[in-house]
């Protein structure tokens, strides 16, 4: 296994790329338009992109707030809270955000595929060539938006299976003579 030190490493390495990931993502949704005649019509407009928005949020917030605690305790070798609480809330709060975030990458993917393809049939009749491209393009900026999202969330698995192993090692080293209920 691993050592602890290149753990430590590892695990801020992929919070700082979450972090870019996801930025990355919210920076691509939030710019994301069409304009046609004067109207202009946003992500905000589909409710499921505004989920998508928001679990992305979410997951940058929080990968922004465990980056302090990651470079100190690749800086120090040891941890910034020095009891068995902080390791057991990475491990839960790593699981919580990652399924959020997949939950995002999968209404982003399934709402931009679904809504391209209908407006694309709706549009071709009607005989809206311009248009037509600008919606093609307002989905495939979605579509990189939820990609970047996606690829934040496998940062997110690979940090909470390493927090999984922290756990381990915490209670390895705190384990007293009790086995549990049974012994």
């Amino acid at each position: 296994m691993a050592s602890a030190r290149t753990l430590s490493i590892v695990t801020l390495v992929l919070r700082i790329v979450t972090l870019l990931l996801l930025a990355g993502s919210v920076v691509i949704l939030a710019t994301d338009k069409i304009t046609s005649e004067g109207s202009t019509f946003r992500f905000k407009d589909v409710i499921a992109f505004r989920y998508v928005m928001a679990t992305a949020l979410l997951g940058f917030l929080y990968t922004l707030f465990q980056i302090p605690f990651a470079i100190y305790h690749v800086c120090t070798e040891k941890r910034l809270i020095q009891n068995e609480s902080f390791p057991q809330f990475d491990f839960y709060a790593d699981k919580i955000v990652a399924c959020l975030v997949a939950s995002g990458v999968g209404a982003g993917f399934a709402v931009s595929f679904e809504l391209k393809r209908l407006l694309r049939d709706f549009v071709g009749s009607l005989a809206f060539g311009d248009l037509q491209e600008q919606i093609d393009r307002f989905f495939d900026k979605a579509n990189i938006a939820a990609g970047l999202l996606f690829l934040g969330f496998l940062c997110l698995l690979v940090q909470s299976v390493i927090s999984s192993l922290s756990v381990s090692e915490v209670r390895k080293t705190t384990t007293t003579t009790s086995r549990g209920i049974f012994g």
